[in-house]
């Protein structure tokens, strides 16, 4: 499903204009990706929590030239879906 769907989805089952929907989904993905950014987490109760995981540094092998690399300790987003949302899925 793509975000044009889940706009028509949204504004089928509301009745709400379609560019109004789109307006709140690009607006709540902007809160999201900004929160994240400022390493703060998003929790919606019954859905899943957007969190920022961090990576610890590593070394790595490039393969093709035989040397190893250091990649430094980084942060990446991640989302953990709430129990009830698993379960629904898993039940289906």
């Amino acid at each position: 499903m793509t975000k044009a769907d889940i706009v028509n989805e949204i504004a089928k089952s509301t009745g709400i204009d379609r560019a109004l929907v789109l307006e709140t989904v690009e607006k709540f993905m902007d809160v999201v990706k900004d929160s994240l950014a400022n390493g703060e987490n998003v929790y919606l109760r019954g859905f899943g929590s957007f969190i920022v995981k961090v990576r610890s540094e590593k070394t790595a092998r490039n393969i093709s030239k035989n040397t190893t690399i250091v990649i430094p300790e980084h942060k990446i987003p991640a989302f953990k879906p709430a129990k009830v949302f698993m379960d629904e899925v898993k039940n289906q």
